[in-house]
């Protein structure tokens, strides 16, 4: 079987790691620890002890206190860092999406099909989810909670999937391009929120093949996009059916 160029388990989401792990504490010596390395070391523990608690009681039901009870920060320490409990999620929803997506990108921009780029795109996807359970139920389905601001948030990732779609054929569509587009996009966005809502995170990367047909039928017809399902061929073999000429 070919590798899937969507294997990004290597990314370190926020939550993923024990924010009171003994490892990441600062060693006293003789010499002064900066204090902008100080600071540093306190935001990445209150972000991982920030998703970590949402992921086990939920945006509404999570203190200041709590946050810094798990990230061994104290609460003054807090507030020189984060406004409060709203702004530490808006970075925390920030900073994790943003490596998402640079990890969707960085497997997008392997593949020189744009099937097989949806392929390996959307695999990162689900891969990364499926290995950071409190980060995903963090910012895909607590984001809710969180109001206006989460709303701008959610909206402003959704916007960022256009980009996977520049390549997308557009002859032949039935309706303007932009607007299938935020409709393919909705459905998967749904799709992986009811997964993740229902505590069954770690099945993300099963979808992966109904994601992909759901994406590429629009744009390539249901044949074509059943083609492009199987394992990507290697780079000196044929090209799979749905790419072939006068396919």
């Amino acid at each position: 079987m070919a590798t899937d160029p969507s294997q990004t388990h290597e990314l370190v989401l926020p939550g993923t790691r024990k924010a009171r792990d003994p490892e990441r504490s600062l060693k006293r010596g003789p010499r002064r620890v900066p204090p902008e390395v100080v600071a540093a070391n306190q935001r990445d523990r209150l972000l991982d002890g920030f998703v970590r608690t949402i992921g086990q009681v939920g945006y509404a039901h999570t203190r200041v206190s709590d946050i810094c009870q798990a990230a061994g920060v104290t609460r003054p320490v807090f507030y020189e860092l984060f406004k409060g409990k709203e702004d530490a999620f808006l970075a925390a929803h920030h900073y994790g999406t943003t490596m998402v997506f640079s990890a969707m990108e960085e497997a997008h921009a392997r593949t020189s099909d744009w099937p097989g780029a949806v392929r390996a795109g959307l695999g990162a996807l689900l891969n990364l989810l499926a290995g950071a359970p409190a980060f995903a139920a963090m910012a895909i389905v607590e984001v809710d909670a969180v109001g206006p601001a989460g709303w701008a948030a959610r909206e402003a990732l959704l916007t960022r999937f256009r980009d996977f779609f520049t390549d997308a054929p557009e002859d032949g569509l039935p309706v303007p391009t932009a607007e299938l587009v935020d409709i393919v996009v909705g459905g998967v966005y749904s799709a992986i929120h009811r997964r993740i809502a229902a505590g069954r995170t770690a099945e993300l990367p099963g979808l992966l093949p109904g994601l992909v047909f759901s994406v590429l039928a629009p744009f390539l017809g249901p044949e074509r996009a059943a083609a492009c399902l199987a394992d990507p061929a290697p780079a000196a073999g044929p090209l799979p059916d749905c790419l072939a000429p006068g396919a």
